[in-house]
């Protein structure tokens, strides 16, 4: 049981009511796609558990000593029902919002949220992923939404891929990748360079093509020891405090529209759920990043 004291409010205080959304405000969604990952995978909703998870935290921000509940809310929108189907509603995502934040669920979440979003305007965005893997696979999957997106109609050019672990690829879709324009970048890069180096660099690629830039935080980009319920995880993966960092940048971009949080399941975690409370954690560190765009 989790003792509640008014001097230290918790995280889930900038929920609210999409009825009582302002302009300003970010818009959250979930989607607990499964259906189709390569990996299988539990019914439970991931991100019933991540909003949970976020009365673990509270709202003071030691990075900038500022308070997010000060200027920061989420309208939270629910989750979308069986979003693996064709026919499953994502409208909540046509709100003007002007930072989305997403729970999965499966990568599958990012092509379909990243269409919904676009409409017929694929050319306008640009992707950013932080992902072990390329996700560039043939057929209807949890590995396929890149290469989805890049046949919808998403130019290759648009495309930045960070912290694509060894001996989780492979030669074809490394081709794939470099034959689309894509820009990758494997995770021992971000150990020579760092993390924040990598990433103002890939927003300074694409932020010259595109008008509007959507983050995939593929969670099993992270080191497998530190986040469980990844399935797809491997050894030598970034740390937490590096995701969180790069989190932090990323959201803080003015072009950055949209940031969903993937591959995580539930039922898969640690009894202490430390990869639920890491998703909570780094959405956190997105919102503080969102609200130095006003600053």
């Amino acid at each position: 049981m989790i003792n509640d004291d008014p001097a230290w409010p918790r995280a889930s205080v900038l929920f609210v009511d999409p009825a009582r959304a302002r302009p300003g405000d970010a818009g959250l969604l979930g989607a607990h796609t499964w259906r189709t990952s390569v990996t299988p995978r539990s019914e439970t909703s991931t991100p019933r558990a991540v909003r949970d998870a976020w009365r673990f935290y509270s709202t003071w921000d030691y990075h900038e000593s500022r308070d997010l509940a000060d200027d920061i809310r989420v309208a939270d929108y629910g989750d979308v029902g069986e979003p693996d189907e064709d026919g499953s509603d994502w409208t909540a995502l046509s709100n003007p919002h002007p930072f989305w934040l997403l729970y999965g669920g499966d990568n599958a979440l990012t092509w379909r949220a990243l269409r919904e979003l676009a409409g017929e305007h694929l050319a306008d965005w640009a992707l950013v992923t932080l992902d072990a893997h390329h996700d560039l696979r043939d057929g209807r999957s949890n590995g396929s939404p890149v290469r989805q997106l890049l046949e919808a109609g998403l130019p290759g050019e648009n495309v930045v891929q960070v912290g694509l672990a060894d001996f989780s690829n492979s030669a074809f879709y490394a081709r794939r990748a470099h034959e689309a324009g894509m820009s990758v970048v494997p995770r021992h890069v971000i150990t020579e360079r760092g993390i924040e180096r990598v990433l103002s660099e890939a927003l300074e690629r694409v932020a010259t093509r595109a008008r509007w830039i959507y983050v995939d935080v593929d969670v099993d980009v992270v080191d497998r020891a530190l986040v469980p319920g990844c399935p797809a995880a491997a050894p030598g993966g970034l740390t937490v405090d590096e995701l969180r960092r790069g989190v932090r940048l990323l959201a803080a971009h003015p072009s950055v529209a949209a940031m969903d949080f993937t591959e995580v399941d539930v039922e898969r975690d640690a009894p202490d759920a430390r990869t639920v409370r890491a998703v909570a954690l780094f959405t956190l560190e997105a919102l503080a990043g969102f609200r130095r765009r006003n600053s």
